[in-house]
């Protein structure tokens, strides 16, 4: 039986660069953020913590808000003063509505730590920042399960935001706000929302229709359940506190689970995996985001198939047609992206991770690997379901971290990306990869 909706109420505190580069190959056409792919991963780059990436030229990067500072001169938002990483993770501002594009927020990925995960808040017109969501800090803890390794965020087409946890039966929240006579935020009220599934989140995605897609983080082929990617259909626009849950079947045994494929259920949201699985859901190993695109759902696989314990390759991208339902691979080492080789210092792509969309409406990956890189995947125009070029925008230099939460605002010139597990103390943060206009930022 699904639990009673759980509601609680958070008031805010109201909030009312160096740059770097790399030798560039080809140009590559992205509107309006159009570059030069840099010539390789950062194998043997100096590590820089001011300047942490390898980017194209053309293009500055700079600090927005980590544990020790921001672009503003301050000092940050630092959420675990204990030493313990904040564990940035992914990306979102207020899409529409009020201000719209004006507030960033983020999650933070902590796990099993007493205050729980955490969601943070950045005013990018003032720099102002907060600690926008913390069960620790809410007066009906001791009813409620603290949160644990937030990680996927997403702004809905309904002015309300989504994050969800990242763990084994992990729930997904809907945060509604209220505004005051300026139309800024004052309160954010939280409600879980058992109905879209208890699974290990990480993407979530919205179409026009208002239908949720999120993916479960397990090695569905390897560990023998899970792994399925989910379709939330609502009852009515908007209201997710009731609806179906669906789980994509794909008509083949093969293992790479492509080909035709249609949506089955209604499944049991409390179980989802189990259920999911049951009802015959595709089990990838790891999907772990996922962006739409148009008509298009593309699904980031961290994981390659198995056979006889190992990988057959170090992951991938998939587009699954939302008219026609077919399932093919987009962006495949060894097809359309070279196999990454770090002993020859050969730039491929290994552990796919986070997706977005760049301004002109082309798959940008970023990878869960060290060195951790960025690649943007162009169209397919010849038809044959791969991206016809995947060019490499950025590397990061860090040697202990990756790079997540990629995304893009209401600037299109600019690209939010996080850093977590950094080399350096109090060294996560979220950073700005910005396409030079006419002259420097100031």
């Amino acid at each position: 039986m699904i639990k009673k909706q759980m509601v609680k109420c958070i008031s805010l505190a109201m909030m009312v660069a160096a740059s770097g580069t790399a030798l560039a190959e080809k140009s590559s056409n992205t509107g309006p953020f159009a570059f030069s792919p840099i010539s390789g991963s950062a194998y043997d780059a100096t590590h820089d913590q001011n300047a942490p990436w390898l980017i194209p030229n053309g293009f500055e990067q700079y600090l927005v808000s980590g544990e020790k500072s921001d672009m503003w001169g301050g000092t940050g938002l630092n959420i675990y003063a204990d030493g313990h990483d904040d564990w940035h993770d992914m990306n979102t501002v207020n899409e529409n509505g009020p201000h719209a594009g004006r507030f960033l927020f983020r999650t933070h990925e902590v796990r099993n730590k007493p205050e729980g995960g955490a969601v943070s808040m950045v005013d990018l017109k003032t720099g102002q920042h907060i600690k926008l969501l913390q069960v620790a800090d809410d007066p009906e803890t001791e009813n409620y399960d603290g949160y644990n390794a937030l990680d996927g965020i997403r702004w809905t087409p309904w002015g309300s935001m989504l994050f969800a946890e990242e763990t084994t039966g992990g729930r997904l929240f809907e945060v509604m706000f209220e505004y005051d006579e300026n139309n800024l935020p004052t309160q954010a009220k939280v409600f879980d929302r058992p109905a879209v599934g208890r699974l290990a989140h990480e993407g979530i995605d919205i179409d026009s229709q208002g239908n949720i897609y999120v993916v479960d983080e397990f090695r569905g082929q390897r560990d023998g359940e899970g792994g399925g990617i989910y379709k939330f259909v609502p009852r009515t626009f908007g209201d997710l506190s009731q609806g179906e849950l669906y789980v994509l079947k794909v008509d083949t045994n093969d293992a790479e689970a492509l080909g035709q494929a249609e949506w089955v259920g209604p499944i049991d949201p409390a179980t989802a995996r189990q259920s999911g699985t049951a009802a015959g859901g595709a089990k990838y190993n790891r999907p772990e985001d996922l962006e739409i695109i148009g008509e298009t759902l593309y699904v980031a696989i961290t994981e390659g198939t198995y056979a006889a314990g190992s990988q057959n390759y170090d992951g991938r991208v998939i587009s699954v047609d939302l008219e026609s339902l077919q399932v093919k691979n987009f962006v495949m080492p060894g097809i359309n992206v070279p196999v990454e080789q770090e002993n020859l210092k050969i730039s491929g792509l290994d552990n796919p991770d986070n997706l977005g969309e760049t301004p002109d409406g082309k798959l940008i990956i970023i990878e869960d690997n060290k060195p951790s890189d960025i690649w943007i995947a162009g169209k397919d125009h010849n038809g044959d379901g791969y991206a016809d070029t995947v060019e490499l925008f950025a590397s990061l230099t860090d040697p202990k971290a990756e790079g997540t939460g990629i995304y893009f605002g209401k600037d299109p010139h600019t690209l939010f990306v996080n850093i977590q597990h950094s080399v350096n103390e109090d060294g996560d943060g979220t950073w700005a990869i910005r396409k030079l206009q006419n002259k420097k930022r100031k």
